[in-house]
């Protein structure tokens, strides 16, 4: 059905579209950001965000500040657009708009689990999770001792059901099976967003597979930079990576033997998609790695904005406000410990 979109698309579809690209004209620009760099307290970042879309949101809110304060009611801002967004939407719009949740719902999971693994109080837990990613049994993640009854008592009434065959074991929880349960969900979940993608076909299953596709293969450098120095075996850190993407198969092959972070440069350096990224850095460092793949990525969403009559203008508008908003702590963060000599150190600029 490929390019026959703009016959039928704006039925169902155009109306959603118009709305997420009206809010994509929302976004922070980098003349706001060079302004909020400017302020001395986060009084002044309030003031300054006044005048943007998200006044409503902070106008009542009283001095002083906390930066908790401006996260939050930046996100319920985004909450609020994607809720409107869910209800007008329709098949298969609504099931992809839920696709996007299910990231936020694992990161819930492993929160809560990690936390009461370490004695945290489950209602401060549950103030710190994802508003997007909620759902109803959550509170009772905490009383799982094991994969097994994480996935009987409580997951396996929510979407994220499926995901969880791989990972069901009898043993305990503990700091490093929550990792290798979180990755092990979220490759399963990114491969059903794949195949969802491609069902749906056209410009959406293009440039989707596009963005998932560095989505997977940004996690498999973090699995393995990450594992480097300790006990997963090579065939469980392949176990993690996903089974699609530029570096699928061979360059996973490659990476699960690399031992140091310059090994991991030396595999992703064969990619010519990926030797920007790694030329930013210099050798043995990985700081800034999160970084540079955050500025590729924002790249990547913003060009999702240049085709018309497709769904991954969502997928990239979702992406880039949470960028924003990790923008926005990041800065508000800065001003309030008074290092404004950092501010720039992690702000990805979106337009």
């Amino acid at each position: 059905m490929y390019g026959f979109e703009a016959l039928t698309f704006n039925i169902h579809g155009g109306y959603l579209e118009a709305i997420v690209r009206g809010y994509r004209s929302g976004l922070l620009t980098a003349a706001d950001y060079n302004n909020l760099c400017q302020c001395e307290t986060l009084d002044d970042i309030k003031m300054h965000l006044t005048a943007t879309e998200y006044g409503p949101y902070l106008q009542n809110e009283p001095s002083p500040l906390h930066t908790t304060t401006i996260v939050e009611k930046c996100t319920l801002k985004l909450v609020d657009e994607y809720k409107h967004m869910l209800c007008q939407a329709t098949e298969p719009l609504s099931t992809f708009l839920e696709y996007i949740t299910y990231g936020h719902m694992i990161d819930n999971v492993v929160l809560i689990v990690t936390g009461t693994l370490h004695e945290r109080d489950v209602q401060e837990l549950l103030e710190k999770c994802h508003p997007l990613g909620m759902f109803d049994s959550i509170a009772t993640l905490a009383v799982a001792q094991n994969m097994r009854e994480l996935y009987r008592l409580v997951l396996v009434d929510t979407p994220l059901a499926p995901y969880f065959s791989e990972c069901i074991t009898s043993e305990d929880l503990d700091d490093m099976n929550i990792e290798i349960m979180r990755n092990t969900l979220y490759k399963a979940y990114l491969e059903d967003f794949y195949q969802f993608c491609q069902k749906l076909g056209g410009a959406t299953a293009e440039i989707m597979s596009d963005l998932l596709a560095f989505e997977a293969d940004r996690r498999a450098v973090n699995i393995s930079i990450n594992s480097i120095g300790t006990e997963l075996t090579r065939d469980d850190r392949k176990k993690l990576y996903s089974n699609f993407g530029l570096l699928y198969p061979y360059g996973h092959e490659e990476l699960a033997v690399c031992e140091d972070m310059d090994q991991v440069r030396g595999v992703m350096e064969k990619y010519p998609p990926y030797q920007p990224i790694f030329a930013k850095l210099s050798y043995g460092e990985s700081q800034m790695l999160d970084k540079a793949f955050y500025e590729e990525e924002v790249k990547r969403l913003c060009l999702a904005f240049e085709q018309q009559f497709h769904y991954a203008v969502f997928f990239a508008y979702m992406r880039l406000k949470e960028q924003e908003i990790r923008n926005l702590m990041w800065v508000s963060e800065c001003v309030a410990q008074n290092q404004k000599s950092r501010v720039h150190d992690s702000v990805v600029f979106i337009f």
